[in-house]
């Protein structure tokens, strides 16, 4: 795990409320190293429902199987998390391993193991031996509490820096209800889909149909709309459980997501996503600069998110960001290889508020220093306008250091 807290890291991890229906605890269970906390088990209430979203890469790892397989009965009651190996690309022991996990928690739980969720992060390729998890998951069980969440996201962190959560408050029917979030990622983020690992909790009385929708609409602009490195991980999981709990004190059963009653909810699910994908990109491996690309203008809202992923993918554009080059070059670069509708003469790209291009050359009022100043800061606007038509997304993205290389580099020493 990386030592230096990224310069990009909020101050602090925020105050996450105890959600009713949710208690967890965490352990040491020798996974990759000994002493290091690796293992989480959250334990949820009953009737608790599940919505997930999960890596679209070809070579998924055994824990994603098992959780598109258990997906379908909308129910949860356990989530097993592991630090320091993703039990990918481990074949028949893979599948071995998640099903031992799955039925060791389901009795420390007493529920079902198709009603408990399975994650792993770490080194791909090197089996996990499951057996580590008799006895600590049901000593997790016992001891299990609501806070402090702190706690669940150190646990699932590998070359994280820093813990990642957030929290909002929503209303339903005039009852306010909680949704917090935790995170884990730094490397290997290029999701289409979501990001390394999350997990999303409410109190909110929501039917599963109705959270895989909201999941998967506020999906696309917040862990679909980043990249650290263009990589997608065998691992990605990103799931939302509503425990109900909150009916207890008069909140409406939703069934619909296209409910009005959800509007706050739908609101505040996107400010949790959102701000757990930034932190995901602030912690990017060696990451001194926050890269906000836009891309206007465009022929179609996909269009545009094709250009703003090659822009944020280019290492060069990385490269020259970290290096507080103005380079618009390297931005023009990414603009025509990414295989979308583009017009060299009508392209006008701004750093921040400077305007540096347009027409298809430098702007006439181009001063390097004054941009070159802007690019010191730490977060980093970059803007094209394609000129072809009304299509624009964002995506966000960090600058490519030095750091990056030996952190990679020494990943599995």
């Amino acid at each position: 795990m990386a030592t230096a807290v990224s310069p990009l890291a909020p101050e602090r991890f925020p105050d996450l409320p105890p959600i009713a229906g949710v208690t967890f605890a965490t352990a040491a269970a020798g996974i990759r190293y000994k002493g290091r906390t690796d293992v989480l088990l959250l334990k949820l209430a009953e009737g608790t429902a599940a919505a997930g979203v999960y890596t679209r890469s070809k070579c998924p790892s055994a824990p994603v199987d098992w959780c598109r397989k258990a997906l379908p009965g909308g129910v949860a009651r356990g989530l097993v998390v592991n630090s320091g190996n993703a039990n990918a690309f481990t074949g028949k022991t893979g599948a071995e391993a998640v099903k031992l996990t799955a039925d060791i928690a389901a009795k420390a739980l007493g529920c079902k193991p198709s009603e408990i969720f399975l994650a792993s992060t770490g080194v791909i390729g090197e089996p996990l031996d499951a057996t580590k998890f008799g006895g600590v998951l049901d000593e997790c069980a016992a001891r299990a509490a609501e806070g402090p969440w702190i706690e669940p996201a150190k646990a699932i962190m590998t070359t994280d820096t820093y813990p990642k959560g957030a929290t909002a408050k929503a209303t339903i029917g005039g009852v306010e209800v909680t949704i917090n979030g935790i995170a884990k990622g730094a490397g290997m983020i290029a999701p289409d889909m979501a990001t390394m690992l999350s997990f999303i909790f409410t109190d909110a009385p929501i039917a599963a149909e109705a959270l895989q929708a909201m999941l998967s609409r506020s999906v696309k602009t917040s862990f679909n709309a980043i990249t650290v490195d263009s990589d997608t991980s065998t691992s990605d999981t990103l799931m939302l459980f509503a425990t109900g709990a909150a009916e207890a004190r008069g909140c409406p059963r939703v069934t619909e997501a296209s409910d009005r009653r959800l509007a706050g909810f739908r609101k505040a699910l996107d400010t949790v996503l959102l701000d757990l994908a930034h932190q995901v990109v602030k912690d990017g491996e060696g990451a001194r600069h926050f890269i906000g690309v836009t891309v206007e203008g465009a022929v179609s809202a996909t269009s545009a998110k094709r250009i703003a992923k090659s822009i944020a993918d280019s290492p060069l554009v990385k490269t020259a960001v970290a290096g507080a080059d103005a380079n618009w070059g390297r931005v023009v670069m990414a603009v025509g290889k990414a295989g979308e509708p583009a017009d060299r003469d009508r392209l006008a790209i701004w750093f921040g508020p400077h305007r540096v291009a347009v027409n298809g050359a430098r702007d006439g009022d181009y001063d390097e220093a004054t941009v070159s100043e802007y690019m010191k800061g730490q977060d980093i606007d970059i803007r094209v306008d394609i000129g072809l038509g009304n299509g624009k997304a964002k995506v966000w993205t960090c600058d490519l250091t030095k750091e990056y290389v030996e952190i990679n580099g020494d990943y599995r020493s």
